[in-house]
């Protein structure tokens, strides 16, 4: 586990993660909060929801950056 968090620490995995985040979770909240925000209705819990939906695509992103790593380092060794 703590290897893993150690890839998830590394400049270039947070980079990537962030940008991912960035561009797949506004799609994400339009797709899932756009009616709301366009009537103008977000509550708190909504904009709570909003902030939760974007660490989705980083998470994502920084899990497989994990496993390719791993990978790519198990292949080397072999």
């Amino acid at each position: 586990m703590k290897h893993r968090l150690k890839i998830a620490r590394q400049p270039a995995v947070m980079r990537t993660a962030t940008r991912f985040a960035l561009i797949v979770g506004p799609i994400l909240i339009a797709i899932n909060h756009g009616d709301v925000i366009l009537a103008g209705e977000m509550q708190t819990s909504d904009w709570i929801k909003c902030a939760i939906t974007m660490l989705v695509p980083y998470t994502v992103s920084t899990l497989s950056s994990i496993s390719a790593y791993i990978s790519c380092q198990k292949d080397c060794e072999e």
